[in-house]
């Protein structure tokens, strides 16, 4: 009996000190569990305090940014939108007139009646609609003439920035030089040598001199020596491709915001291209539309008048529609390539 009373108080010791050892290893845990929670709650304050200290610092930036603004700055900047739109909204108003309202009206306002879509009638159908004969032609000019300037001059300007060939710097001094020269200066001997090889009152008097661009040679060469890394070139060369697959699968994409703003300027220059049609050509069925539209506004002078300002200024703003479409599309290829190059690798 005494033997198992003493097992029995053995038995009973060791489950209380193994009960004091798992409450001592509870009460040591529980007693530390305080401060673990402590220290993660002041690490989540740090951070939100950090975010708060860099919101507050954002929010001062932006108010040294409002602070910053110029009222001169704005002025100027609101005159030269009036300046800029004000001959824009006088095509609009005064294509809504009549012959009569057009002379006696105030410019800026409204004449007795709305008569854009009569004017826009009787321009199509003046003359057996030579207007319309008049915007193929500009079309015509544009497309072959502006799109060839832009391909010739993408492909001379890659050439020139990615290629080493005997005479490289001459070329580009050649190129550099005939930006500077005005293209009026070019016009009389450009009529001489297309008269002397019969090609004046064609349209060939109009589209071969708007293929030259050297000012879009130069832009693009300027685009290309960074946009284009010699990298993806050697890359390609290696993969067996040829020359003119690397430019036109994998250097055009890379090219396209410089290709778009080449485009847009050789778009608006033969567009309004008026000099250089007016010496070359004498048949009034290649007349562009700037030519033609000049001498519509001829015929109020002379032994005979006949004065149709309507139709001219209702033409003038049919012809600048086009324009203002084939910008908004080529916008979105524009804006991406205008910060390129303004982050150094």
């Amino acid at each position: 009996m005494a033997t198992e009373h003493d097992g029995t108080q053995q038995h009973a010791g060791q489950a209380a000190h193994t009960s004091k050892g798992t409450n001592g290893v509870i009460a040591t845990k529980d007693a530390h569990d305080p401060n673990e929670i402590t220290r993660e709650q002041r690490q989540h304050a740090k951070k939100r305090a950090a975010a708060e200290k860099k919101r507050k610092k954002l929010k001062a930036g932006d108010s040294d940014r409002q602070v910053k603004k110029s009222p001169v700055m704005l002025m100027f900047m609101i005159i030269l939108a009036i300046y800029t739109l004000t001959p824009l909204l006088w095509l609009i108003i005064n294509s809504t007139k009549t012959q009569g309202d057009l002379l006696s009206t105030f410019g800026l306002w409204f004449g007795n009646g709305f008569n854009l879509f009569d004017n826009i009638k009787e321009l199509f159908t003046y003359r057996d609609g030579v207007y319309l004969r008049w915007f193929g032609n500009t079309l015509l000019y544009v497309v072959v003439g502006a799109g060839g300037a832009t391909l010739l001059a993408t492909l001379a300007g890659y050439g020139l920035a990615k290629f080493n060939f005997p005479g490289r710097r001459g070329v580009f001094a050649t190129v550099i030089g005939a930006i500077a020269v005005p293209g009026t200066a070019l016009a009389v001997p450009t009529f001489l040598l297309f008269a002397q090889l019969g090609l004046t009152n064609t349209p060939w008097a109009v589209i071969l001199p708007s293929l030259v661009s050297p000012f879009g040679l130069y832009l693009i060469w300027s685009y290309a020596v960074n946009a284009v890394p010699m990298e993806i070139i050697e890359a390609a060369r290696m993969d067996g491709a040829g020359e003119f697959r690397i430019f036109f699968q994998i250097v055009s994409r890379l090219l396209a915001p410089g290709i778009v703003t080449v485009l847009l300027f050789a778009i608006v220059a033969t567009w309004n291209n008026y000099f250089l049609p007016l010496i070359m050509l004498s048949n009034p069925k290649w007349y562009p539309l700037t030519v033609g539209l000049s001498q519509w506004n001829a015929q109020a002078t002379g032994s005979s008048p006949e004065p149709i300002f309507n139709l001219v200024v209702t033409g003038s703003l049919v012809t600048v529609i086009p324009i203002v479409i084939i910008f908004l599309m080529l916008q979105r290829f524009w804006e991406s390539g205008l910060s390129a190059g303004g982050v150094k690798q």
